[in-house]
């Protein structure tokens, strides 16, 4: 039995289900209140956070529940199967030096604390190396790609369920330089350019399989996606590759997910995405999330700018939760107009991390929830 989660904030009261009331937001159309969702923590404040640490909070999924957000989920499929084996190469005072499950080289802190890891080099440096890695990890007959379906559409009947439920894209580029490294990415977009865009073809038939088996049987609200193709300075790859490599299979996905109704796909993207969104538009990613806004900027700018054409979830500066009340109430009531025009889910523009307070987070979730639930409509 999974463990019971206490309640630590009710629900915003509402009339519409979470499920009519994300579509109809995200379709510019009248709502009871805003869909209420957040994009969660680093592990610190489940350490740090009594309201967490006290009522034994582990995890973001059981953090949604007691804080009483709206429920959403995603069906997926694997990407890399099997993992590479994890293993400590060496170590030092400070840090150990793993194999990851990705086939990374990579530095990570020995105390455990949350950070991104210094990858240090890949399993594949050549096309040879490509070809012995995608047998083994990328077979499209692998068994684990073939989902139990009966228990799919038994789990998510549409005509019981309340919730948006959405169908995972995966990602065409940002895997690809996980396993690449950002730097092994560069140069072989260069060096090895077959066998990059091989990679990225590969990503894309691996998910056109998967949704081949879920969109004739499964009533999706929203595709999603993940890519961190981009840092604070744009992307790390040139436009041109992304156009010509990874926005066909995003059009070759967007097909599939508008042959059954869903016309709501975003991808996870941090950094500034903003000389790509162009680019993902025409690919037929319409929604931006995070949308962080030390990278991208004023959400408004973009709204303003693609008025009708873009969606956004997230969008709230983390930066200024660890202000205070009267810094993130101005924030947000710039944010409202464009809230209640439709089309704009506004969260925490990444995990919320352990500089705000616990109680600069609660007085962030209350203003939010003056000024966008039910009671001030």
């Amino acid at each position: 039995m999974p463990p019971k989660i206490k309640t630590l904030r009710p629900q915003w009261k509402g009339t519409m289900t979470a499920r009519e009331r994300f579509n109809r937001q995200m379709h510019y159309k009248s709502v009871d209140r805003c869909f209420n969702m957040e994009f969660g923590y680093w592990d610190e404040n489940f350490v740090q956070w009594p309201m967490f640490r006290d009522n034994g909070i582990v995890n973001n999924d059981q953090a949604d529940i007691a804080l009483g957000f709206d429920r959403m989920e995603n069906v997926s499929s694997p990407w890399m199967n099997p993992r590479v084996e994890q293993k400590v190469i060496r170590e030092t005072d400070t840090t150990r030096i793993i194999q990851n499950g990705e086939g990374l080289l990579a530095e990570v802190p020995k105390d455990g604390h949350d950070t991104i890891p210094h990858f240090i080099s890949s399993s594949i440096n050549s096309p040879d190396d490509w070809k012995q890695f995608k047998e083994k990890h990328f077979r499209r007959d692998d068994p684990a790609r073939k989902l139990d379906i009966s228990a799919l559409k038994q789990r998510y009947d549409s005509d019981y369920r309340d919730f948006p439920l959405g169908v995972y894209c995966g990602s065409m580029i940002g895997r690809v330089r996980d396993i690449l490294t950002v730097e092994g990415l560069g140069y072989h977009i260069y060096d090895y350019p077959e066998m990059v865009e091989d990679m990225v073809e590969t990503s894309c038939v691996l998910i056109e399989d998967f949704l081949d088996q879920v969109l004739p049987v499964i009533d999706f609200d929203f595709a999603s996606g993940w890519e961190d193709i981009c840092y604070n300075r744009g992307p790390l790859v040139s436009l041109d590759f992304f156009e010509n490599v990874v926005v066909p299979r995003y059009q070759r996905i967007s097909k599939k997910l508008l042959q059954h109704g869903i016309d709501i796909y975003y991808t996870d993207c941090d950094g500034d995405l903003r000389p790509i969104i162009p680019l993902l538009l025409k690919g037929g990613i319409n929604t931006l999330f995070p949308l962080e806004i030390n990278g991208c900027g004023n959400p408004v700018d973009i709204l303003e700018k693609y008025e009708g054409q873009i969606h956004i979830m997230g969008g709230v500066d983390k930066m200024v939760l660890a202000r205070g009340p009267g810094p993130v109430r101005a924030y947000l009531e710039k944010l409202k107009p464009w809230v209640e025009k439709g089309g704009f889910i506004p969260h925490c523009d990444h995990r919320c991390p352990p500089n705000v307070t616990e109680p600069d987070y609660l007085a962030y979730l209350d203003i939010k929830e003056e000024l966008f639930g039910i009671k001030n409509r």
